[in-house]
């Protein structure tokens, strides 16, 4: 079943100016542009992806896909990256909506806050209002969905799942009484490094490095994960990790009540 789902299921690659950020998005399934499709076979609802940290679509394409196959490939199943953990390649064009937000509107759209936004922007932008939606957040993607619930009533979000969800009291788990610490000594001496280091490497070396890294893991990739060794993405992706430690040591309980919505947790 594994290989008729790698070999039959078409996963589409877009790279698009979200918020003045490039933002890449996987779409799985024939329909790529849901505003100009007025066929009848047009979907009514898309299944939205939403990562966790760091948020590297190609990693979650197998799930992609045995979605799509056991739904029947009824519906699109799109996932996006965050903000600033994806920089499209010098050979792909990057598509920009004509009614994108302003980077310049949204304060610190790297940040926890700003991540919220960034997806919200992409849904009024690229969704049709009239299109519902499934919400499924993974880690802190479900802190993520469970904000837009919250801040956009307005679309029609019939279901949200939560996947492992990290929403509350970050800081307080194992990993983040260890994360805590070291993000808050080494940060920027880890960034310097980073740069220094991987900065002038090849893209061959890092490409090579990025497929033994795969083959130990037993984990095929369609797509290019160039990104999981760039400075840039990866500067940003310890930032995000920095403010949302300390994020949740402000934050109180989840407790806010979501009337007339539903969502589940796994």
């Amino acid at each position: 079943m594994d290989s008729e789902i790698k070999e039959e299921i078409p996963v589409h690659e877009e790279f698009i100016l979200c918020c003045g950020v490039e933002t890449q998005v996987l779409k799985c399934g024939p329909w790529t542009d849901l505003f100009n499709d007025q066929t009848a076979n047009r979907p009514k609802l898309l299944i939205f992806i939403i990562t966790g940290n760091p948020g590297f679509c190609a990693f979650y394409v197998p799930f992609v896909k045995a979605l799509y196959s056991s739904i029947n490939r009824r519906f699109p199943v799109w996932v996006i990256s965050h903000a600033g953990h994806a920089l499209a390649p010098k050979d792909k064009k990057i598509l920009a909506a004509s009614d994108d937000t302003n980077a310049q509107e949204i304060k610190d759209v790297y940040g926890l806050r700003g991540q919220v936004e960034h997806k919200l922007a992409f849904l009024r932008t690229h969704v049709p209002k009239d299109m519902k939606l499934v919400l499924i957040g993974h880690s802190v993607g479900c802190y993520i969905s469970l904000q837009i619930l919250k801040q956009a009533p307005e679309l029609p979000i019939i279901r949200s799942i939560l996947l492992f969800p990290t929403i509350e009291r970050m800081a307080e788990t194992p990993n983040g009484r260890i994360m805590f610490p070291f993000l808050y000594r080494l940060r920027y001496i880890f960034y310097a490094f980073g740069y220094l280091l991987l900065k002038p490497c090849p893209e061959t070396v890092k490409s090579w490095l990025i497929r033994m890294a795969l083959q130990r893991m037993n984990f095929q990739c369609e797509f290019s994960l160039l990104n999981v060794l760039e400075p840039f993405c990866l500067a940003y992706i310890l930032l995000w990790n920095w403010r949302s430690l300390v994020s949740r040591r402000v934050l109180s309980r989840h407790k806010e009540p979501f009337p007339r919505r539903r969502y589940s947790t796994l």
